[in-house]
């Protein structure tokens, strides 16, 4: 114990002293697939594409099951390149499923970049580096701890050391494959997020794109996996990739896939639907105007003037100023500070009407977000802002009235983010109204017209 405790003092000088754990580590830049139109949905989908010039294509996917869905089609079809990146992905029942689609993607031929933010590293580091074994898939940890695996236990005091750099998230959830087809939006890859959880639900949106605009996000991809942020994960932790814990990962799924196959979940898969409808019909796509917006991966010196590069904030409040009559905002964790306050007031004061709907303290997963929101609630009541929160189970309320129904059985929370302007423009991303989304962390999303 006392030599334990040494090593962890070890650790803690180290962290205070140095600046990112495996910068050193060689790595090679990569950038998406050049020509999708070689691959079966770049076929597919530019012939969709040539029919509507200048526009991209959009659906919007409300329901978890079909967000989890898509995921493991995209993986399923992908030809020749498959590029995840993601704030967290879960090792369970839809999490191990997912992983299994890329793995045997992998196994045909695919090349395969995941991008994966540090910030819950808890039992994740056995799943990822066994997929880093295989010689098609690379993995990346965008901000990277020191502790991990076994030394996972001194992350909390590793922080208190280098909180300021630790603070700083990815927080981007995108998926892309063969640069043919993307999808964004605000789910993580978990049970809570494609409504498989007995616990809790999470109620949220993906946006999958196609067309032109798809190769703007996979630029934005490229931005993160070749920044200096992103580090391999063989050059993080003690042990290197070993193809033994690959092959006991490979039975691992295989056996999970197995005990699974009698689920709604693989029943419904083998319909290969939305993808197939989206990448065959062109009517389940809305083709329309958009503009792809996304932090710089070094939002940080961005922030402090110190570089230039994109802030998603910015472009969005230019959008939001520009409103004339309605503002509708859905955001699971509201906290808007001083500016944001200060922006809905002066909508207000031009008459536009603001509406808010956000968590309540009964339905968040995060009571301590749930307090910085109601130190503002006064202040935007005030201002004449609508504010609504979510009950924390679906279903028809107390007096009679409509039904909103689920699937799950636990808990209901809000996680979508989406900004609704003037009825003419909308926002769908990664981005919540809070000063964390805002100032801290890098943050996707789409402004569709």
């Amino acid at each position: 114990m006392r030599a334990f405790f040494s090593l962890a003092l070890v650790v803690l000088l180290v962290t205070g002293c140095a600046t990112l754990p495996g910068a050193n580590y060689p790595k090679e830049a990569s950038t998406a697939l050049a020509n999708p139109e070689t691959t079966r949905l770049g076929r597919q989908l530019d012939a969709k594409a040539r029919e509507h010039p200048g526009l991209s294509g959009f659906r919007l996917l409300v329901q978890g099951v079909d967000g989890f869905l898509i995921r493991a089609e995209m993986a399923n079809a992908a030809e020749k390149t498959l590029d995840l990146q993601y704030f967290i992905i879960q090792n369970d029942n839809t999490g191990k499923l997912l992983m299994d689609a890329v793995l045997r993607a992998a196994d045909r031929g695919v090349r395969v970049r995941m991008l994966i933010d540090d910030s819950d590293d808890t039992q994740r580091d056995k799943q990822i580096t066994a997929l880093s074994a295989h010689k098609n898939i690379e993995i990346r940890i965008f901000n990277p701890f020191y502790s991990r695996g076994v030394f996972d236990v001194l992350r909390y005091p590793e922080f208190l050391f280098t909180g300021t750099r630790l603070n700083y998230r990815m927080h981007n959830k995108l998926y892309i494959a063969d640069n043919a087809i993307a999808l964004l939006g605000g789910r993580n890859v978990g049970d809570e997020y494609f409504q498989a959880s007995s616990a809790r639900e999470f109620g949220d949106t993906d946006i999958v794109t196609a067309g032109p605009l798809v190769r703007q996000e996979s630029k934005s991809f490229d931005d993160y996996w070749n920044s200096e942020l992103a580090i391999p994960i063989e050059g993080l932790g003690i042990k290197k990739p070993d193809p033994k814990q690959l092959d006991l990962y490979r039975a691992e799924l295989a056996e999970h896939r197995g005990k699974m196959q009698g689920s709604d979940y693989l029943r419904r898969l083998a319909t290969n639907e939305p993808l197939a409808g989206i990448a065959s019909a062109g009517a389940q796509l809305i083709w329309t105007k958009a503009e792809l917006v996304y932090d710089s991966p070094e939002k940080i010196k961005v922030e402090a003037g110190e570089q230039s590069g994109p802030l998603l904030r910015r472009k969005l409040g230019a959008a939001i100023r520009e409103v004339k009559q309605d503002l509708v905002v859905v955001s699971p964790y509201l906290v808007p500070g001083d500016g944001g306050v200060k922006l809905l007031r002066d909508l207000r004061a031009r008459g536009v009407r603001v509406r808010i709907l956000t968590n309540s303290l009964a339905s968040t997963d995060m009571p301590i977000v749930h307090a910085g929101y109601q130190h503002w609630r006064i202040p935007m009541l005030e201002a004449g802002v609508e504010l609504y929160e979510v009950r924390p189970v679906l279903g028809k309320p107390d007096g009679g009235g409509g039904s909103l129904k689920s699937p799950s059985s636990g808990q209901y929370a809000l996680h979508a983010k989406v900004f609704i302007l003037d009825r003419r423009r909308v926002f769908i991303g990664s981005m919540n109204f809070d000063r964390r989304s805002m100032h801290l962390n890098t943050e996707i999303g789409l402004l569709i017209d």
